[in-house]
């Protein structure tokens, strides 16, 4: 038997996804027509042996509990919400709920980070641990440029056995090329390990008078792997398959076109399939359409275009690399590119709504990193896509192009590289 544990944080973290997590948590933003995290819960429901999924995170149970209940009724496999009662780090949400992960003694558990979108390959991960001797982590990894790998954590491996014989989060000058997807298979053996750490930590806070709740936030990367390298214990599987993280909400635009592109082999059903008849609007793949929205025959829509419910798009709307968030209306004849227009959001006639197309970049080889810097150096903010967040009002015949409004404005002019605070 498995398990698998999804790590989603809280709404202190994740900063970087504003507007958009202002009023939808992150983790179940949509991409591609569904949840973020739900792409990982199909990928571990794909799994036979699998029959328990925990999500930990200092989310209030209220934004996730019914997220979780609906998927309880589609899939044959148990999802918990296990809430922690403050931020604990990723491997101290691990050790406070180790009774939980641990019951039913499974063979091993996946732990995932909620903010990482992949094809995820599961099932050769959990193989090639299971072929490793006494193994206590094998981490998922994948190949960046030299100057990539400089914002993720980077491993030095040996090339027969996979071990990882150095392991650095973040490093300040070139140590690999092999980063860390943020995607695991344990042992149960680890909370022996994190428990050390535990200790050690909790008597340190003892001898000094600090809080003990210092003692419970324990850093995965830095205070479990880094130490674990070289022990024969640490193992990474390289993979070809394509990953990227969530950290901003530009990098969402290219989630949602893998995510799209992988529809095609494993959800058909999810795309809206071209219509030569002419009485459905103009597709190019890939798109996706919900259901319940409202699309006029005479609009284009797509590549990698995803709509959500409730929408209404007018006569001759074209829309191309962009998701389009619940409820929104976009009025007759107005231009969507490189955007994310946000919920209940309101497009007048002949508007233009556009971003410039930013790192992740899918022309780019290896795992894609958005551009870190906002502003340049003149105060400006940098080209990149145009996000709207909820209930936004973007008047007729005017021009956004690679700017950011927060959410309930209604604008009145047209703007270019601003934050509309």
């Amino acid at each position: 038997m498995l398990k698998a544990v999804i790590l989603i944080g809280g709404p202190q973290k994740g900063t970087r996804f504003r507007p958009l997590s202002l009023d939808i948590p992150k983790p179940l933003f949509p991409v591609a027509g569904v949840p973020l995290i739900q792409h990982h819960i199909e990928a571990c429901v794909a799994i036979e042996e699998l029959k328990e999924i925990l999500l930990i995170g200092f989310y209030p149970a209220a934004l996730i509990q019914q997220f979780i209940v609906d998927l309880q009724h589609r899939y044959n496999v148990t999802i918990k919400y296990l809430q922690e009662f403050t931020a604990l780090g990723t491997a101290g949400g691990l050790y406070h709920f180790r009774d939980q992960i641990r019951y039913g003694n499974p063979d091993a558990f996946f732990v995932m980070n909620g903010d990482v979108c992949a094809d995820f390959p599961l099932e050769d991960l959990y193989k090639f641990h299971k072929s490793l001797t006494n193994p206590l982590v094998t981490i998922m990894g994948t190949e960046a440029t030299r100057q990539q790998s400089l914002h993720y954590g980077c491993m030095v491996t040996n090339k027969t056995t996979q071990e990882v014989t150095h392991y650095v989060e973040k490093p300040s000058s070139y140590v690999s090329t092999l980063i860390n997807c943020g995607i695991y298979v344990f042992s149960l053996d680890i909370f022996n390990t994190i428990g050390d750490v535990f200790t050690a930590k909790q008597q340190d806070c003892y001898r000094n008078g600090n809080s003990n709740r210092e003692a419970g936030y324990i850093q995965l990367e830095q205070e479990i792997l880094a130490p674990m390298a070289g022990t024969g214990k640490l193992f990474a599987l390289q993979v070809t398959k394509w990953w990227s993280q969530l950290k901003t909400a530009g990098s969402a635009i290219y989630a949602n076109r893998h995510y799209l592109e992988l529809y095609r082999t494993k959800h058909p059903e999810r795309l809206r399939q071209p219509n030569t008849s002419g009485e459905d609007c103009t597709i190019y793949p890939d798109v996706h359409i919900d259901p319940t929205a409202q699309i006029h025959h005479s609009a284009v829509i797509g590549p990698n275009v995803s709509i959500g419910s409730g929408v209404v798009i007018g006569p001759g709307v074209r829309i191309r690399e962009s998701i389009i968030l619940s409820d929104a209306v976009i009025n007759d004849r107005s231009l969507i590119l490189h955007s994310i227009i946000g919920r209940s959001s309101r497009i007048g006639t002949w508007a233009r709504v556009e971003g410039t197309p930013s790192d992740p970049d899918p022309n780019k080889p290896f795992a894609k990193m958005e551009n870190p810097t906002l502003f340049n150096n003149d105060g400006r903010l940098n080209p990149s896509i145009t996000i709207l967040g909820c209930s936004v009002s973007v008047p007729s015949e005017t021009i956004l192009l690679n700017s950011i409004v927060l959410p309930n404005k209604e604008l009145s002019r047209s703007i270019k590289n601003e934050i509309i605070l």
